[in-house]
């Protein structure tokens, strides 16, 4: 099974492909950069971006970041509009999508859903076996929604 975990957000969305449910193995991550546009342009920016994602490793299965709070308003916005494109996409691609809030991705990782940014790389490194995982804390991010949305496929198969 190709699991897709994806970090949506205002400049930078991050993706994580894993294999699993049951071991679970690195194939890909990265960052997809947000060049600032019109709403109506970057959203369909997004939509194109995802779609390719999913056209490349044909997930069987996506994990999604739920939105939970914006101090700023505006960037609240833009990550919501950045969200609805990739859920569309998703959508249409009728892939199976599960959801889950920041505290519970860092839960089902690093076993405190409080945990910084730190601590979730290296778990995220530690469960997939690789020495060091260089890159932006949004793929890392992308990556540990993969390994919860993993975890979840695995405790219901």
């Amino acid at each position: 099974m190709i699991i897709l975990g994806i970090d949506p957000g205002s400049t930078r969305i991050g993706y994580g492909i894993i294999a699993g449910p049951q071991k679970l193995e690195l194939l890909d991550y990265g960052v997809i950069e947000l060049k600032r546009k019109e709403a109506p342009r970057l959203i369909l920016d997004i939509g194109n971006q995802i779609s390719r994602l999913i056209k490349k490793y044909n997930p069987d299965l996506i994990g999604i970041e739920k939105l939970y709070f914006a101090k700023n308003v505006k960037t609240g916005i833009e990550v919501a509009q950045a969200r609805g494109a990739i859920l569309l996409e998703i959508a249409k691609s009728g892939i199976p999508i599960k959801e889950f809030g920041p505290s519970e991705v860092k839960l089902a990782v690093t076993n405190y859903g409080m945990a910084d940014k730190k601590s979730v790389a290296k778990m995220v490194s530690k469960i997939l076996r690789v020495q060091e995982l260089p890159g932006l804390d949004d793929a890392i991010d992308g990556l540990a929604i993969a390994i919860t949305a993993a975890n979840q496929a695995r405790l219901v198969s």
